[in-house]
């Protein structure tokens, strides 16, 4: 799979969760200090840029959501040798 293809796999299956069942998937697969680092940078990045409403609201979730996609990246695409 290519970075791309893992990233539109990833956005199909959790587009259809409800919230509630994606805040569960990341409590149990993300360590709690890496969701609390990311919960304060995103404020620290919304604080900056002026992000408000809603969209600050979901910023740490995104973030997070791009960390796992990395993760993914990381165990399913080999390194070139």
């Amino acid at each position: 799979m290519t970075p791309e293809e893992i990233a539109l796999e990833f956005a199909e299956i959790f587009d259809e969760l409800p919230t509630d069942q994606v805040n569960e998937m990341l409590a149990k697969n993300i360590p709690f200090e890496t969701i609390e680092f990311f919960s304060q940078y995103a404020e620290g990045f919304a604080d900056g840029a002026g992000i408000k409403g809603s969209t600050r609201g979901r910023l740490p979730n995104l973030l997070l959501f791009g960390y796992l996609i990395r993760v993914l990246e990381e165990r399913l695409i080999p390194e070139p040798s």
